[in-house]
């Protein structure tokens, strides 16, 4: 009866896992799978591409060899020429094959230009490789992908884009690139690209003017843009800097990026690059005379927003006049601000009372004299004029300071 009852209660035999080698062995055997339809696949195309057979076969013979690092170098290459006919076949049946294997940045990139060459599948593309694998993607390609589907959504014509779930995105998008130590600079240019589409649709133009310069200074324009897409972000970027509140660094757009202001030459809008001289040299009758010629007629915003802009180029006239005169010189008369920024002597104080308010100057006024003493300037880049005015004075510093210093040696006793 004991043997029994110990039979009874005895647990049911647990099944024994597959040892080590079967595992491996079915691996392999799926991994074997794999391989010959991936090259399979890329041998049906070679044949039927004659253009490219030379670059399918290669693809096939960089995937038998597990040359992972090659076959997306080679892939990238294909995708960005624009000559690969069937991206989706390539992406679906060979690199997702091995998209492990793949540097997980590079992946989304091929992504993404697959995405761009199939624009009704694109958002389905890129939202399937975020979430089946956004825990081995990484920080880096989940931006990447995040800020490409933002960038769908909102060039999206069939569709209203959801502003607020695209606000959140951008929102976490920035964290997380504040939090990233380094990365390829293809993420900031992918973030900064969707933040300023985002700011042109939502308004707000020092906003889109603050996302636009980030963007140019992480993108290679020249390489990536085309020539239209040049034309128009130079367009958005200048009526930007013109009429956005608290953009008075014109040298960042008219020197630091005049690669990009150059796509204007020979088009309608290039009276803008003359505006933006204006602005940048503080030249209040170039900018009336420019108004009364070309804008008017075209651009509404600018004349929306004539009381913004005039008020700026103003107090650019008044900071120029102070950064042409020595720092020894910097005591100005009403009058002299009158004359140089066309505005009337009772407007004089309100003018200096402002730029001081925004820290475009620094100094004392003084109402019953009808002067102001200036002792700081607010720093710009600088054009290349101004940057011929300012290595004179450096000049003319030396030469006073050579002069103090031989003066100090005659002056100073000797001792025997």
């Amino acid at each position: 009866h004991f043997c029994l009852l110990f039979i009874l209660a005895s647990p049911a035999p647990k099944e024994r896992a597959a040892p080590p080698y079967l595992i491996n062995i079915n691996m392999s055997s799926s991994y074997a799978k794999m391989t010959n339809a991936a090259v399979e696949c890329l041998e049906k195309m070679a044949e039927a591409d004659a253009e490219l057979s030379s670059t399918y076969r290669q693809l096939s013979d960089l995937f038998s060899r597990k040359l992972w690092h090659q076959l997306t170098v080679v892939v990238l290459d294909l995708l960005a020429s624009s000559s690969c006919r069937n991206s989706l076949e390539l992406y679906e049946r060979v690199v997702l094959a091995c998209d492990a294997k793949l540097n997980q940045l590079s992946l989304a990139r091929i992504a993404s230009y697959v995405a761009s060459s199939n624009v009704v599948q694109a958002p389905h593309i890129l939202k399937t490789l975020l979430d089946k694998h956004q825990a081995r993607l990484g920080p880096a390609a989940s931006l990447y992908l995040e800020s490409k589907l933002v960038l769908i959504a909102l060039t999206n014509t069939n569709e209203q884009p959801d502003n607020e779930s695209i606000h959140a995105t951008l929102q976490k998008g920035a964290k997380v690139l504040a939090e990233m130590e380094s990365t390829d600079l293809l993420v900031y240019s992918a973030y900064y690209e969707a933040a300023t589409a985002y700011r042109k649709l939502v308004g707000q133009p020092e906003a889109f003017y603050k996302e636009a310069l980030l963007y140019l200074h992480y993108t290679p324009i020249m390489e990536v843009l085309s020539e239209q897409e040049r034309y128009t972000l130079a367009t958005d970027l200048s009526l930007a800097a013109l009429t956005g509140d608290g953009i008075f660094n014109f040298g960042e757009i008219t020197s630091t990026n005049a690669p990009l202001l150059s796509s204007l030459v020979g088009t309608p809008n290039a009276w803008l690059m003359d505006i933006l001289r204006c602005f940048s040299q503080g030249d209040v009758l170039g900018f009336s005379r420019l108004m009364s010629q070309q804008v008017e007629p075209h651009h509404p915003v600018l004349t929306a927003r004539a009381n913004v802009v005039q008020e700026k180029i103003t107090l650019l006239s008044l900071v120029q006049m102070i950064f042409e005169r020595p720092s020894s010189d910097r005591t100005l008369t009403f009058e002299d601000i009158c004359s140089r920024t066309q505005v009337n002597k009772e407007q004089v104080e309100l003018l200096l009372m402002r730029a001081l308010s925004l820290g475009l100057i620094k100094g004392t006024m003084d109402q019953v004299d009808e002067t102001i003493t200036v002792s700081w300037i607010m720093p710009r880049v600088l054009e290349p004029l101004q940057l011929k005015e300012l290595a004179g004075r450096f000049g003319e510093w030396a030469v006073k300071v050579s002069q103090a210093r031989d003066y100090l040696v005659e002056q100073t006793p000797t001792f025997a």
